[in-house]
């Protein structure tokens, strides 16, 4: 078992019932591995889903009054699909936490997207059964607090290229050039580190578990810096 005190301090929550937290931090690869019907995070998973989508989405219609429905599902789409919950675990350090296999340990598993983002949403539900709604959504909101003021209008949602293309070619019909800087890491760990050129000059780099990801990230780092207003010289 891992030391969970200091988790629950990183995460701003204490459980009255540890046994929640315990569950919800147990891969199904425990039960795999032993052979047998071992207690696992999927039923958690399942419940911290449906919370989750509620209080995000609440969020999203309070925050932008003015988007319509396809719109407010894509920008929750980009908040709470996959990669962006597995961020929201690496950022609370959820990995180190997990109770795994040893095979899915020596895999790598701790630090795959799939199982983060799995056991994000199941501590979300498990923080919903020891604390009630209002808990569980001041939590929500606390791990997606810097997410949800960075978060794209929804004009570009989930589409940082398309955008940096747009600004720029109002400038000059050159379209930007994105270049794969280096890849790192074993394969079912890889991280790619991708830049994002125009007209002969590096705008801004990202990285990623993909080179898509990496030039993503990239193309919405470019986006700020081209969009941030320049000091008037004196």
């Amino acid at each position: 078992m891992p030391r969970l005190g200091p988790f629950q301090k990183r995460i701003g929550y204490t459980f009255r019932q540890p046994d929640l937290l315990q569950l919800a931090l147990t891969h199904p690869s425990v039960g795999r591995e032993k052979g047998e019907a071992v207690a696992n995070n999927q039923r958690l998973e399942f419940l911290g889903d449906a919370v989750l989508q509620l209080i995000v989405s609440a969020a999203l219609y309070k925050q932008f009054s003015n988007r319509d429905e396809v719109t407010l599902s894509m920008v929750r789409a980009q908040l709470v699909n996959r990669e962006g919950l597995a961020k929201r675990g690496r950022d609370i350090k959820l990995g180190t936490q997990l109770i795994v296999s040893r095979g899915e340990e020596k895999s790598g598993g701790r630090n795959r997207d799939s199982a983060l983002a799995d056991a994000f949403e199941a501590l979300v539900g498990a923080v919903y059964l020891d604390g009630g709604f209002t808990k569980a959504r001041r939590f929500i909101l606390a791990q997606f607090q810097t997410a949800l003021i960075e978060v794209d209008d929804g004009q570009h949602v989930g589409n940082p290229k398309g955008e940096l293309q747009e600004l720029l070619q109002a400038r000059a019909a050159v379209s930007p050039e994105y270049r794969l800087l280096e890849a790192t890491g074993p394969d079912h760990d890889r991280l790619f580190v991708c830049t994002v050129h125009y007209e002969g000059s590096e705008l801004a780099r990202g990285e990623g578990k993909s080179k898509k990801t990496a030039e993503s990230q990239a193309a919405a780092a470019a986006v700020k810096a081209v969009k941030k207003p320049r000091r008037r010289k004196k």
